[in-house]
């Protein structure tokens, strides 16, 4: 019978670490989807250029990437990772998804009676 003789507070600590890493990863992979998604898009109506009847839904793959590198970013500092230029480089992460980093869409309001 083998019995874990490290401290209970390195046990813990490495449990935290590791749900960093697998964290980390699931963003990082949420990201590429999402990019994946908007080159896809791109690629669709690059010809043709995008129709103004979809810019509604390329504008919306932006936000989703934007807001998928928003919580990939944080989720790297939160873990000690400071520096976002490798992620805008690893992931060829467009400048308009970068700008869009972090914005929330205002949301309408109900129409008062």
């Amino acid at each position: 019978m083998s019995r874990d003789l490290r401290p209970p507070v390195d046990i813990l600590h490495y449990e935290i670490v590791q749900e960093q890493a697998s964290a980390l990863g699931r963003m990082g992979r949420t990201l590429e989807q999402s990019l994946a998604r908007l080159r896809e898009f791109d690629a669709a109506h690059a010809a043709s250029g995008t129709p103004a009847s979809m810019q509604a839904a390329r504008r919306k793959l932006v936000m989703e990437a934007g807001q998928a590198l928003w919580m990939f970013v944080v989720q790297r500092e939160a873990s000690g990772l400071r520096d976002s230029r490798h992620i805008m480089r690893t992931y060829n992460v467009p400048g308009e998804v970068q700008l869009c980093m972090g914005v929330v869409p205002a949301q309408s309001k109900p129409a008062s009676k």
